[in-house]
């Protein structure tokens, strides 16, 4: 599975339907509203690279509001199963 968070920026007005419309996209998992210079950031899951250009391009940008978007794409996932793991290597119990 390849991840990837698409930061968008979108008229203002547009927020909310924009980021309702984007959330049901497929490969589209979850889509945020957030602070800052951005107003949605977007994490889409995919098979193939392929995939996150036709959510992007063919799913996100087309939708009503949005201005610009700006993908990244992840190459290793940290959660917190792994960040412990990796503490308790060597660790004894007791």
């Amino acid at each position: 599975m390849i991840t990837a968070l698409c930061f968008i920026q979108v008229v203002p007005e547009h927020v909310n339907s924009a980021g309702e419309a984007i959330a049901k996209i497929q490969g589209v998992t979850a889509a945020y509203s957030v602070t800052g210079k951005i107003d949605l950031v977007v994490l889409i899951e995919v098979r193939t690279h392929e995939d996150i250009a036709k959510v992007v391009t063919d799913g996100i940008s087309k939708v009503k509001g949005v201005q610009s978007t700006e993908t990244h794409v992840s190459f290793r996932t940290f959660n917190n199963a792994d960040i412990e793991a990796g503490f308790s290597l060597g660790a004894e119990e007791g």
